[in-house]
């Protein structure tokens, strides 16, 4: 969703507090579409850093709308002090757990009426300010969490914030948010973790071969473990219960290799993977669709991949993904394209017409 579509007057001044890389990201995103941002940070590097790049000023101006921009533990006690300090600005966060916050600001005694909660979709696996873009959440989902009572006028302020950050308002109960990002967000990290924990203690010889399955299955796994500590831990219970099916899941497929009953067992165990994945939505949020893949192995040289993306642009055909490969011990990669099935023939004799090794 572009700014265009968002009602950006009646944002503004809009204090951020917290110039992480997503407070400087939404500072950035705002300031790229005219809105007046204040900046706060107890790290004054940060606070430095985040001004000196753009991304908003530091005053003691009133905001009509406080972004909390910190990690989830510390967001409650930052919503109740800004509320308390600006009674009439909207109070909106950006942690990845909104029920647990919204209500310690409840009991605290702050009037909800104002508190609405929000996660945008959209991250780096770099930390800091020094990592943030003012198009980071161009395209990409900002789920809005209004408390129980919150009025449709702060909701409407925090929709407009999305849409000027050019990102895409999904609303959802806080509750329901925090299961829904246990399942898809929470736990592939910790499983991520897991998984990539067991290379600390294999052979090198067993690690060099690692191929592009094992390195899309641990890619999270270097994220900021200190962030995701306390993500897990604020959603705790959310966190157990998808994890008790997973191991569930897992532990019966345990039990069952090397038994009688072992072959059926393991294809039903891959068969449901495959179902489940199957309802992750594709591009555009539109149904999935299984894509021809056609490789190509190319030097890993500069130029290299252009020459490739204005080829399959010269034959007509649109990627709908790209995948990369490096080829173990020699100076070259192999490259996946992904298309639409009735594509890929025209573009494999396309390519091949063109010179490529195509495998």
């Amino acid at each position: 969703m572009s700014s265009s579509s968002a009602d950006a007057s009646s944002l503004g001044p809009v204090l951020v507090i917290g110039t992480g890389l997503i407070g400087g990201s939404i500072g950035l995103a705002l300031r790229r579409a005219g809105v007046d941002v204040l900046l706060e940070d107890l790290d004054a590097s940060s606070l430095t850093s985040a001004e000196a790049m753009g991304a908003g000023r530091v005053s003691d101006a009133i905001p009509d709308l406080v972004v909390v921009a910190v990690p989830p533990s510390a967001a409650a006690g930052v919503m109740i002090e800004a509320a308390n300090r600006f009674p009439l600005a909207t109070i909106t966060d950006v942690t990845s757990v909104k029920a647990p916050i919204v209500d310690q600001v409840r009991a605290a005694g702050i009037d909800t009426l104002r508190i609405v909660g929000g996660h945008p979709m959209a991250g780096r696996e770099t930390m800091g300010v020094n990592s943030a873009r003012s198009d980071l959440f161009d395209d990409r989902m900002w789920i809005v969490t209004p408390s129980t009572n919150s009025d449709s006028v702060h909701v409407k302020r925090v929709r407009d914030l999305a849409l000027t950050c050019g990102a895409y308002p999904l609303e959802m109960t806080p509750q329901d948010h925090d299961s829904a990002v246990a399942l898809i967000s929470h736990v592939p990290q910790v499983l991520a973790s897991a998984l990539a924990g067991q290379l600390q203690v294999a052979p090198e010889e067993h690690v060099v071969i690692a191929g592009q399955g094992l390195r899309d299955m641990t890619r999270i796994a270097s994220s900021d473990s200190a962030l995701w500590a306390d993500i897990l831990t604020t959603n705790s219970e959310n966190v157990r219960l998808v994890l008790s099916g997973v191991i569930t899941s897992l532990q019966g497929l345990h039990d069952d290799l090397g038994t009688e009953e072992s072959p059926d067992a393991v294809l039903n165990f891959l068969e449901l993977g495959g179902v489940g994945r199957s309802r992750i939505p594709g591009k555009h949020g539109a149904a999935n669709h299984d894509f021809s893949q056609i490789l190509v192995q190319i030097a890993d040289k500069p130029g290299e991949l252009a020459r490739l993306f204005t080829a399959v642009g010269d034959v007509d055909v649109n990627l709908e993904d790209v995948r990369i490969e490096h080829v173990l011990g020699k100076p070259s990669g192999i490259v996946g394209l992904y298309v639409a099935a009735q594509s890929a023939p025209v573009l494999t004799l396309g390519l091949i017409d063109k010179g490529f090794d195509v495998r």
